[in-house]
């Protein structure tokens, strides 16, 4: 028969063993696997420009045009500076050496495209992006609306004579063709304009909103994608990636639309 002590160190160690299987149990799924979720890649921008070195952006403050002073001009501006700098083939210099290069040439605003150009020239930049808030509602469901064009000063894009003055609600009612606006902001200026309004009441908005949080929200959060929409720093990140997307499908096609001419003349 055994001894006590044989008898209580067995018992030990099945209680030891219990709490392990148990530990096990919870932090493995049903087939032995981990449940925490994988890690999903978000979508990503790419550019077209087909170079050796990446394209150098720079953003100048939004313009607030949307009518309500909770516009933050800065923030949404950051916004689309990192929208900018996540997409492949673009590197974005941060809003304050913008605003540095500005407050040095004595430029409280970029009102036309001389303005714009001078300002890529002073920051050896090979494009910079103007642009203006159209609708902007912080509540639940939120609305933002931005426009943007590119102007760009190297070969790495087709040049343009700058003309006119900047109106950005102008440009914003054609995001593919800002030369056919009458005293259009920028004439034929801008190499690409891109106008979005993003509405969450909208159910395009939603599924385009879910498709940007993917790999960028923690699925087992409460909200999940949601946190979005009760967020508005998280709306305006998704509202600038939206805008810069939509600029860029307008440089693939207008890159495209040149090559083919090009291949035409020959």
């Amino acid at each position: 028969m055994k001894s006590a002590q044989t008898m209580l160190s067995l018992a030990r160690t099945a209680s030891a063993l219990g709490v392990a299987a148990i530990a096990s149990a919870l932090t493995l799924g049903p087939t032995g696997c981990a449940t925490e979720p994988g890690l999903t890649p978000p979508a990503a921008l790419i550019a077209p420009y087909a170079t050796d070195a990446d394209a150098l952006w720079a953003v100048t403050p939004i313009r607030n045009e949307s009518g309500t002073s909770a516009a933050d001009e800065l923030r949404l501006a950051d916004a689309v500076a990192a929208a900018a700098a996540q997409t492949r083939g673009v590197r974005c210099l941060p809003l304050n050496r913008t605003i540095q290069a500005m407050r040095a040439l004595d430029m409280p605003e970029v009102n036309t495209p001389a303005q714009a150009l001078a300002l890529a020239d002073a920051m050896g930049v090979d494009a910079i992006l103007v642009g203006a808030a159209t609708a902007y509602d912080p509540y639940d469901p939120p609305t933002i609306g931005l426009s943007i064009a590119l102007f760009a000063r190297t070969n790495m894009f087709i040049d343009a004579t700058p003309a006119g003055d900047f109106d950005p609600v102008a440009f914003s009612a054609s995001p593919t063709d800002a030369a056919g606006i009458p005293g259009s902001t920028f004439g034929s200026s801008p190499h690409s304009t891109a106008a979005v309004h993003l509405d969450a009441r909208n159910h395009q908005t939603l599924m385009e909103l879910k498709r940007f949080a993917e790999g960028r929200h923690d699925p087992a959060a409460a909200l999940g994608w949601r946190s979005y929409t009760a967020s508005m720093d998280l709306y305006t990140d998704f509202a600038a990636h939206q805008a810069v997307g939509a600029l860029l499908r307008e440089e693939w096609l207008r890159l495209a639309t040149a090559s083919r001419g090009r291949a035409t003349d020959r």
